[in-house]
């Protein structure tokens, strides 16, 4: 999914207003609601207006019900979608763990934002190396990096791009 993402950490609670009091209640039970990635009509749902009583926003909540048992990758090309909330001895709460819990094998995520140019270079990268190439996720992924790392050399560039799973 190439899409807006977005964590609502500590820091970020100012911007949890825009969502419904029941919601902001549960942020707090509920850590798997503070990671998101914005699909069609979340831009109603932030301002207060809702479709059908969807609103566009995909939490990590509602990705962990997702049935993805014979998904071999995830892609989020959204800023922040490896973000969550850290328990000790529990890992990290967000997009990651919610997609990995519904049975994804592999997933690319990111830590911050991240450059739409870059991330469509590496993204390009990437596929062909997986699809063209034959390549295995896991060294589609390295030889992707790496070569982005060659024409940007800045870490913020290169660097939000993580791959996690098996």
């Amino acid at each position: 999914l190439a899409t807006h993402g977005k964590y609502y950490g500590s820091e970020g609670t100012a911007d949890i207003d825009k969502f419904s009091l029941d919601k902001q209640i549960k942020f707090d039970e509920n850590p798997l609601l503070r990671s998101h990635i914005y699909l069609s009509g979340s831009n109603n749902a932030l301002s207060g207006k809702h479709y059908h009583g969807e609103d566009g926003i995909l939490t990590g909540e509602e990705a962990s019900h997702l049935d993805l048992a014979q998904t071999q990758l995830v892609v989020l090309s959204a800023c922040e979608s490896g973000l969550g909330q850290a328990f000790t001895g529990e890992g990290v709460f967000g997009l990651q763990r919610a997609f990995l819990q519904a049975g994804a094998k592999n997933m690319i995520i990111t830590l911050w934002e991240v450059s739409d140019f870059a991330t469509q270079e590496f993204m390009r990268h990437f596929y062909e190396n997986w699809l063209e190439q034959g390549m295995t996720i896991r060294n589609s992924f390295l030889a992707a990096r790496s070569q982005l790392r060659q024409k940007r050399t800045i870490p913020k560039y290169w660097a939000p791009f993580i791959l996690i799973g098996q």
